[in-house]
């Protein structure tokens, strides 16, 4: 047990990767006319069009996604020679902001630039970088399969596949998000300071949102306080401070900066709405694998040690796939300390293949 995460102890059998078994090799028997792709020869798009599947490549670590987490992983382990591959879906979260914020030498630059300057310095020592999904990650002899538009045979699997935000069923906040809906003050309350700001209630935490926005403004509304269960104590907390409270939220109407939120006694001009969204962690590679979970106050989510490392040997867990509450420079540090982890993890194996293939090291293991 490492970090009071142990190695998974109760593993499937193993498959073995054979002529047979590998995703570039045609098994034409199987086909059924001659109008049929050959198996694993192609893959299918959602509009039915079929690809030609690349040859299965072979890597020490496989990377599923390729936001700040992944790709600082990536740098990482190709500054340490190792080979690695990324595999990115292309929808992160942010990428609807303008803005990052927060960033130490990045603040004000714009998400897809961030990324992409990340994807051409990983590039810079080797890595690959491949556009599509990962659908299933599967344990084999030698590591883990990775499948999908690509079959990545890989020693070690880092899995960066982020969150996604459930948002309350307001009319008009859907498209607004990102841009003038947003959650988190630390990114975008400087940039509103002083400005009428208000808050959508969605459960008893968002009270922690509203005390830390009266921060930025003394104009301050939550909307639908009561009703997300937030506490009389609280608030007579928010009155204690100046924070109003309205009806919930009915509809969102107006342009950017120059919201107006809708409730049963009226309209409230606010420059920026604040909104507890319920993350999602994007996990299902994941659990499928048998990854160990715990529950949060925030949901459930797969539990990892401060590495990243989930509970089955050779697997990591980084960015807000593991931490819901992680920003872009935590996940920036998450990748580059999985990174190492992993590097270590390999190495330790190869110098004990190296002390078994000579004599003196099975004379010393015997």
């Amino acid at each position: 047990m490492e970090g009071g995460v142990a190695a998974c102890e109760r593993r499937a059998p193993l498959r073995r990767l054979t002529a047979e078994t590998e995703p570039q090799k045609t098994n034409h028997r199987n086909r059924t006319t001659e109008s049929d792709p050959p198996m694993n020869e192609y893959f299918t798009t959602a509009d039915g069009a079929h690809h030609v599947r690349p040859a299965l490549r072979t890597v020490d670590v496989g990377i599923v996604g390729g936001g700040p987490a992944g790709l600082s992983a990536a740098l990482v382990l190709g500054r340490a020679r190792r080979s690695t591959v990324v595999i990115d879906g292309g929808r992160p979260r942010n990428r609807r902001a303008p803005h990052l914020h927060g960033v130490l030498g990045r603040d004000g630059m714009s998400p897809a630039e961030f990324l992409e300057r990340g994807r051409k310095e990983a590039r810079g020592y080797g890595v690959q970088i491949l556009d599509g999904d990962v659908i299933a990650i599967e344990q084999v002899e030698g590591g883990f399969l990775l499948r999908g538009a690509y079959d990545v045979l890989a020693r070690r699997v880092i899995v960066a596949t982020g969150l996604v935000d459930d948002l309350p069923a307001i009319p008009g906040l859907a498209e607004r998000w990102g841009t003038d809906a947003v959650m988190c003050p630390y990114c975008d309350g400087w940039e509103v300071r002083d400005r009428p700001l208000g808050v959508v209630a969605t459960s008893p935490m968002s009270r922690n949102q509203a005390q830390l926005l009266r921060q930025w403004t003394a104009d301050l509304t939550v909307f639908g306080a009561a009703e997300a269960g937030i506490a009389d104590a609280e608030l007579r907390a928010f009155a204690a401070r100046g924070i109003r409270v309205a009806p919930p939220a009915i509809e969102v109407v107006g342009g950017p900066g120059e919201l107006r939120v809708r409730t049963s006694d009226g309209e409230h001009d606010v420059a920026r709405l604040f909104v507890g969204a319920r993350p999602s962690p994007s996990d299902a590679l994941l659990t499928g694998l048998g990854c160990d979970i715990h529950e949060t106050p925030m949901g459930q989510v797969v539990t990892t040690d401060p590495t990243g490392r989930t509970s089955v040997d050779g697997v990591w867990a980084i960015g807000n796939v593991a931490d819901l509450k992680s920003l872009v420079p935590l996940a920036v540090a998450a990748g580059v300390q999985s990174a190492t982890q992993i590097n270590i993890s390999l190495l330790e194996e190869e110098i004990a293949q190296a002390l078994e293939s000579t004599p003196s090291g099975k004379e010393a293991a015997a």
